[in-house]
Formats: structure tokens, sequence, C-alpha cells
């Protein structure tokens, strides 16, 4: 079977490393969007472990389509009576095409529901579909007039891990957090600190990251359910990755936010992470963290604090990975820029860290006054982004900076 994951634009390189590891083959890869090739095992190990994918959908079908009426026949085609269980409903979500005869959206959407009902109401012998009830939904993208027929595996999305109930004013997507550590070079015996960690995804991700947890250990998902699922895989899978999990190795996470409200959400965050990935996190309220016992030594410590207040753990190198306030969404920009200027303190306070920072200003290097030594384009959600790193904080190398 044939897949496509999709992820922030800009994620691509961290999402191929991901396949490579859990050794899964790559078919081809574009903006926001890898395609790879596995079984029914496989397809869960990409659900459960992948941290950087957005979706995972099925290729249902790949045909050429320069008019509606190859377009509906080639729907008509995929044999939807073997993957769709009776009784479901069809929803045609989001369609794309570029460069392509066939463009008008919603015209598209009616005849791949057209074609798709027709062949399910054919096969189970109804009149038409139901209206309400179970759905799966069924994605179109076309390319130079290429039609990829796909099938939305997850339900909700990736980024969902189950652990955040409440984000704060402008939350990380979970997914482009992991990204960010894993385009960084951060690894679990690198020191790691947020000094804006709002209601700490960053901090979660990494401690998922170091404690070897699969990112979907806490979540279930829409295929499950349908003709080509298997839950009893889905369940021994989730078995032997929980039987991984390690709470004591060695960890160095730390972080920090001048709002106290948001340390305590971060706190509480990061509890149900833990709860979640160890299958206990579900339908739970915020846990006290005065009531909570961690697990071992290595528990990531959160504080309130200003950002010109925080230091370097007791270590001469390490990674600041944080995601300061966007202008448009908090406050205003020049409130922001403000922020990024004040950002120098890490200079001394950080000698000899790096620093991984996400912005939508293009002009962060100017605020913060030196070139970073690598931007990277990147998306958080529909939010065209900036990753910039700095080596060696508190060195005046002056790096030109080369954008990726």
């Amino acid at each position: 079977m044939n897949f496509v994951a999709l992820c922030a634009i800009g994620a691509e390189k961290a999402l191929s490393n991901e396949l490579h590891k859990l050794n899964i083959a790559i078919l081809d890869s574009t903006y926001g969007k890898i395609r790879f090739s596995a079984d029914t095992e496989g397809m869960y190990k990409a659900l459960l472990s992948l941290r950087t994918a957005d979706r995972v959908l099925l290729e249902l079908a790949s045909y050429e389509a320069a008019d509606f009426d190859a377009l509906f026949e080639g729907c008509r085609s995929v044999a939807w009576e073997a993957i769709i269980p009776r009784d479901y409903r069809i929803i045609v979500g989001k369609v794309r095409s570029n460069h392509s005869k066939l463009s008008a959206e919603t015209s598209i959407q009616a005849v791949v529901h057209k074609a798709a009902a027709e062949r399910l109401c054919q096969a189970w012998g109804i009149q038409r579909l139901p209206e309400y009830g179970d759905s799966a939904e069924i994605r179109v993208h076309i390319e130079k007039d290429r039609v990829q027929l796909l099938l939305d595996l997850c339900g909700e999305p990736l980024f969902k891990r189950g652990y955040r109930t409440e984000g704060g004013a402008a939350p990380l997507r979970e997914t482009t957090a992991a990204a960010m550590l894993l385009l960084s070079g951060w690894r679990r015996k690198f020191p790691l600190y947020d000094p804006f960690c709002g209601s700490g995804t960053i901090l979660i991700e990494a401690a998922l990251y170091a404690w070897d947890a699969a990112p979907g250990l806490g979540r279930d998902f829409a295929v499950s359910q349908f003709l080509i699922g298997d839950k009893n895989l889905e369940t021994r899978m989730k078995e032997e990755l929980r039987s991984r999990l390690n709470f004591n190795n060695r960890i160095r996470i730390y972080g920090s936010d001048a709002d106290g409200r948001a340390v305590s959400i971060a706190q509480s965050n990061l509890i149900r992470a833990y709860e979640t990935v160890q299958g206990k996190g579900a339908g739970r309220g915020i846990r006290l963290a005065s009531s909570f016992t961690p697990p071992s030594e290595y528990w990531p410590q959160v504080k309130k604090l200003p950002m010109e207040s925080a230091k370097a753990p007791d270590a001469e190198s390490g990674f600041i990975v944080t995601n300061p306030p966007y202008g448009e969404r908090l406050g205003d920009v020049e409130a922001a820029e403000r922020t990024y200027q004040a950002m120098g303190a890490l200079e001394q306070n950080f000698t000899g860290w790096e620093l991984v920072v996400i912005t939508n200003h293009p002009g962060f290097e100017s605020f913060f006054g030196r070139r970073a030594t690598s931007v990277r384009n990147i998306t958080n959600g529909a939010l065209k982004s900036y990753l910039y790193q700095f080596e060696h904080l508190g060195r005046k190398t002056h790096v030109d900076s080369r954008r990726t």
C-alpha cells in the first residue's frame, strides 16, 4: 500500500529521517508531503511513532484526469466497499489543484462524492448513503492533471497527542515543535532550555523523545474502524512501544515563562503527557503539580521567570529552543520586536549554547543583533515562519546567514 504523510513545509527533512529510522520505504517527496510504501504494520508504526507528521493518508488511486468524466470514472473504479464499512458516510474534505485543467474545488468535491457514493450504494444495495453518523474523509490532490485520491487514516490530526487541554493564547503546534528539535540537532545528552515555554509544548516534545515515547500512544486512529484496519494489531503495537518507555534516561530539560498561569498549564500538560503515553491519560482532569510524584530524578523543570533572568544550568553547552511571542497574535509587532532585542541577554546568560528560534518575523536577526548560522523557512499551522539557529552564544562570530 502507498501512503502520504503531511508535515509542515520546511519539516520534510525531519520527517524523511523519521521514516528511514522506522525502516519505511520512501517513494518521493515534495513540499509538505512525503509518499511512502508500507504494509499494515508499517502503517500503524507511522501513525504511532512519527513526531513531525500532521496526518497520514492512504493513497486510494492515482490517475490522469483532464476532465470531469475521467475524474468520475477513476474514482468509481476504486473498491470503496473493501475499505469503507457499511453505513458510513463519505466526506470529501480538502481539495488541492495545481497547474491542472480541473480547478473548481466545489465541482471536484461533488464529482468525487457522487462517484464514490454510486459505487458504495451499488455494492451495499441501498439508494443513498447516510447523511449522519460515522464518516470517512477523502482528500483530492490534483497536480498537472494527475489525481490522487487519499483517505484520512487519523481522524483527529496527529499533532493532537492527547496531553494538551489548555494551550495558552498562541500555542505552537506539537509537530512543529518536534520538527524544531529534530532539525536543530538536539539530542537527550544535551541540556535544553525554553525561556518562553508557554504551555510547555517544546519541553514536552523533548521529554517524549528523551523517554523513547511514541507520540501516538495516547490516542486512537480512524483507520482502526475501517475494513483495512486492525485494532488488535494496533493494541499489540502500543503494548510493545510502552514496554520501551524509559523515564530513567538522564535528561536535563528546563523551561520558564514570565506568565505564572502559563507555567502552571505547562506543568499540568507535562504530567498529562507522562500519563497519556502510559495509557492513563484519557478523560483525566488537570492534575495539580504539588500532588504529583515524578517517576525519576530526571523530571523536566519548569518555573516562573522572565526571559532576561533565565540562566544556563551547570553546563558549558546546550540548546535553547524557543517560540517567542509573535506580534500578529500576541500584543503588537513593536512589542515583539522589543522582546527580540531583549533576547540579547541570552548571549551573556547562555554563553557557548546554541539558540533555535521560530518566529514569523523575517527581520529577527537585526533586532537580536546577530546573524544566524542558518535560517529555514517553516510553517507553524498556516503561519509562514522562519527557523533561526545561532551557534556559540556570547561569541560574536559574524557568520553569513544561509537560508534553506
